[in-house]
């Protein structure tokens, strides 16, 4: 049986990364997908304490309700990003600073 403490470190690596990309990167769609990093940390962290749950299914039921606003989340974002990039003919979010008409 695998330890809680191996799927924290794990859960935390994926944490550190997705903070990591979302910090650094200047393109949008590598910012999504840091954020989508931290997001599998969460769901990680929910299904790992979940097995020490009295209710039968708790923690899988929210990672699976995690997943769900996860995908509905990208898709909004990638319709904004292809918007932004119509629009300023770049996805870098410093150059996106502007609200015109």
């Amino acid at each position: 049986m695998i330890p809680i403490a191996h799927f924290m470190l794990i859960s935390a690596g994926l944490f550190c990364i997705g903070l990591y990309a979302v910090l650094t990167r200047r393109n949008a769609i590598q910012v999504l997908i840091g954020i989508e990093f931290m997001i599998n940390a969460a769901v990680l962290n929910f299904v790992a304490f979940g097995k020490y749950d009295k209710i039968a299914g708790g923690g899988q039921m929210f990672a699976l309700f995690a997943i769900v606003l996860a995908a509905a989340g990208v898709a909004v974002a990638l319709a904004i990003i292809l918007n932004v990039y119509k629009y300023f003919k770049s996805i870098d979010p410093t150059k996106t600073d502007t609200l015109k008409d």
